[in-house]
């Protein structure tokens, strides 16, 4: 890792203040997926038309995103069978920058990811209070149905387009954990393209020179799959073979 720090110093900064003109809370999505080994190579490759997030003078920075959901795994299954108009519901907390949000994410019927959140003083990991009013206020889930199921941590680079609308998060070092289970995938990166409306850009290009493709992933469902027995999974069974081909080279 020490490696992509040192790259990341050569992108110009853009500070947390300067990244409220690119929130994209209504925005479309792209994934993509690939190999720690082939980060470096791309990150020296779009230096100059994008900017780094840099937090108190880190630019490789630390998430921490506990997910809730149902006993019985309803927005898991939601995902697991392709419904439109789902939600996802977590806690995060910026570690670097001590921040920390209830956020509710909800994948509508025109494929558009609508993200809000508030404000949490402590990663308070029960629902009350404030928390409980948001999710009563924008969603159909009541607070007493909704557990923690797992964290998922990992190092997070934000970069921002230069010249458009555009922010790309690249995640690594991924850590799954619930009360009973631990997996670790330091091979995997994620890269997630967030526009207003989809369009080819540097990255896009990029990713297309190198032949990786777009494809579905959620870091909760993927979680979920790892840490959890007798877990429905037959629709998400392409992208996990294509995950552990990527990771270690078998399916």
């Amino acid at each position: 890792m020490k490696n992509i720090e040192d790259i990341l110093f050569g992108f110009n900064p853009i500070s947390l203040e300067e990244m409220d003109s690119v929130r994209l809370m209504n925005r479309s999505d792209i994934k993509y997926i690939f190999r720690i080994e082939q980060l470096p190579v791309f990150l020296r490759e779009i230096t100059a038309d994008y900017r780094v997030l840099e937090v108190n003078n880190v630019r490789l920075n630390k998430y921490e995103t506990l997910y809730y959901d149902t006993d019985d795994f309803k927005m898991y299954m939601n995902h697991q069978r392709g419904k439109t108009n789902r939600y996802k519901v977590r806690l995060r907390r910026y570690v670097d920058s001590d921040l920390n949000f209830f956020e509710i994410k909800f994948k509508n019927n025109k494929n558009r990811t609508i993200k809000e959140r508030i404000r949490r003083k402590e990663a308070e990991t029960v629902i009350t209070d404030k928390t409980e009013k948001f999710l009563h206020s924008k969603t159909n889930y009541d607070s007493k149905e909704l557990s923690p199921k797992l964290w998922a941590n990992y190092s997070r680079i934000t970069l921002v387009n230069k010249n458009a609308g555009e922010r790309l998060t690249i995640d690594t070092n991924l850590h799954y954990k619930n009360e009973t289970k631990q997996k670790h995938i330091p091979e995997l990166v994620i890269a997630e393209l967030k526009q207003e409306k989809r369009k080819n850009t540097v990255f896009v290009e990029l990713m297309r020179k190198y032949r990786i493709k777009e494809t579905s992933i959620s870091k909760y469902c993927f979680g979920v799959i790892y840490l959890y027995d007798n877990i429905r999974m037959n629709n998400f069974k392409p992208n996990l073979l294509n995950l552990n081909k990527i990771c270690y080279g078998k399916v």
